[in-house]
């Protein structure tokens, strides 16, 4: 996935670059790749585009009125340059090319989640489809990243920096992969690290629920971890005490249980038909 958001990165700049000569207007207007894309197919030659065909900008902006009508306006006061049909026959087949891309990202992102819902659940509820999926690749393993200890997979991604650290006895890094959470983004640049941390506590609990849970997968270990995380990082903004561990796996037990039950009786009701 990282691979082919490169290649939607670099197909859609040299799009924009091509064919911002003709309608600059337009990249500033749609910063959406994809929906850019679409768009240079709908519009085409600006010179042969006409107000009566704004329904098939609306199809290409998902309905959206306001962003369709600023387009028809630009139209009018552009400053690009014109453009013959074999330029413009190029340019097509470019922002197809795109287009393409776009919805194989798009497939291949719904893979991910569906499979990840499957496989490790818990891990997938606390940092989300991508980080977890680069954690899991990262170790080789679900179950070489349920082995690692919290510490190890804090600092995963960024093991050369650790042998320079070491090696120079400098100061270690607080993060590698997790610095991509949207916690240690949110978190003060005081407190990132101790984010980290405890994020890469529950990332390890999380794991190993995913690896060993030998019943059917779910996800409520995951959610509550992941309020956890919510709550430590209001505790070092704000100073709002969080809720003890103990009180948040006992709830999760709790309500763990009890999907296991509902799905016990469900087999039980399909086994007796």
């Amino acid at each position: 996935m990282d691979s082919l958001d490169k290649n939607i990165n670099l197909f859609a700049m040299r799009l924009r670059e091509w064919y911002c000569w003709h309608f600059p207007e337009l990249g500033k207007i749609v910063t959406d790749h994809g929906k850019f894309a679409e768009l240079v197919q709908v519009i085409g030659l600006r010179n042969t585009f006409t107000p009566d065909r704004k329904p098939e900008l609306l199809v290409a902006l998902d309905g959206n009125e306001d962003i369709a009508s600023e387009i028809l306006a630009a139209m009018k006061v552009t400053l690009g340059q014109d453009l013959v049909e074999m330029d413009m026959m190029n340019i097509r087949r470019f922002s197809d090319e795109v287009i393409k891309l776009t919805s194989q990202r798009r497939n291949l992102s719904y893979y991910l989640e569906q499979r990840l819902k499957a496989v490790s659940p818990n891990l997938q509820a606390v940092v989300g489809d991508v980080l977890s999926a680069r954690l899991i690749s990262h170790a080789g393993s679900l179950v070489n990243l349920a082995k690692y200890p919290a510490s190890t997979v804090q600092i995963l991604g960024a093991e050369k920096a650790l042998f320079r650290a070491l090696k120079t006895k400098g100061k270690t890094p607080k993060y590698g992969l997790l610095f991509h959470s949207s916690f240690i983004g949110r978190a003060s640049a005081k407190n990132k690290g101790r984010i980290s941390r405890y994020l890469a506590n529950k990332c390890s609990l999380a794991s190993r629920i995913d690896c060993f849970l030998s019943s059917t997968p779910t996800s409520v270990f995951g959610e509550q971890m992941r309020q956890q995380v919510e709550e430590r990082l209001k505790f070092l903004t704000d100073r709002i005490a969080p809720r003890k561990n103990l009180d948040v796996m006992r709830a999760a037990v709790g309500e763990y249980e009890t999907i296991r039950l509902i799905e016990e009786k469900q087999d039980k009701l399909t086994v007796t038909k």
